[in-house]
């Protein structure tokens, strides 16, 4: 083993390791994991988002949250909100939502983790060079935008809340199988947003004395327990997601029926 010395040729010498790196064990799967996960749910929901159909089931007013609000006159019975959107191709129903929405999840403070190592190797594990000679953090564009993370925990509250309505409205036609997806859904998102790093601080980060401030602590003390389970939330909406559009859309589509229980 060769060694080298510290610049100036003061100090005990270093060993001079030639590997990249010296971890031995399966560092690389769990960027891939995300790397395949992530890549396969954006590739569907891009899809989802542009196909234009079989968003809505009118009969017990379903609503798939991809096309949530529905602001296009391709709505039709879904506006709940109006039509202010043109009939444009490629312009998504949910077009005024959709770039918030988005905005939260890139800024997201795991999301950031993930993607960062699964597609810019930046740096791909710990202990694992970085893929990239230099790293200005997130001071320069387009990374700087990362900065707007709790302006967008805002837009996500009114979705989440938008998306209640949708949960709620459909439940005056009754109770059903699709109902229970929807619930589910609206609740894991929930969940997501308010383990958010930003709401944490909003519920408490300013606080200088909990006991003066008993609700407050007490919401804190909520938050701080979701905010532990904030990377698996943030699969999990993934998964709620996919799932309550694919059933939407297989009703719509005529592929199979709804399980109702009251109509």
């Amino acid at each position: 083993m060769t060694t080298a010395t510290k610049p100036g040729g003061g100090g005990r010498p270093r060993a001079a390791i030639a590997a990249k790196t010296l971890r031995t064990d399966r560092w690389w799967l769990a960027p891939l994991i995300t790397f395949v996960g992530l890549s396969a749910w954006v590739t569907y929901a891009t899809v989802r988002v542009f196909m234009h159909k079989w968003f809505f089931v009118e009969e017990f007013h379903y609503l798939t949250p991809f096309y949530s609000p529905c602001l296009t006159e391709r709505c039709g019975a879904a506006a709940e909100f109006g039509t202010p959107l043109p009939n444009f191709f490629l312009l998504p129903e949910a077009a005024l939502t959709l770039p918030f929405l988005l905005l939260f999840r890139l800024t997201c403070y795991y999301y950031r983790k993930a993607y960062y190592r699964a597609f810019w190797l930046s740096p791909p594990a710990c202990a694992v060079p970085d893929g990239h000679e230099r790293y200005s953090g997130e001071t320069r564009f387009p990374l700087i935008f990362q900065n707007a993370h709790r302006y967008a925990f805002y837009a996500a509250v009114i979705i989440s809340l938008i998306n209640t309505w949708d949960a709620v409205r459909a439940q005056t036609t009754g109770i059903g199988l699709g109902n229970a997806i929807l619930w589910i859904n609206v609740i894991m998102l929930w969940a997501y947003t308010l383990s958010c790093h930003s709401c944490r601080h909003i519920a408490g980060g300013r606080l200088k004395h909990f006991s003066k401030h008993p609700v407050r602590y007490r919401f804190w003390t909520f938050v701080s327990k979701l905010n532990t389970r904030h990377m698996q939330l943030a699969w999990i909406t993934l998964g709620t997601l996919a799932l309550t559009d694919f059933y939407v859309m297989g009703l719509a589509a005529g592929w199979f029926t709804d399980l109702r229980i009251l109509n």
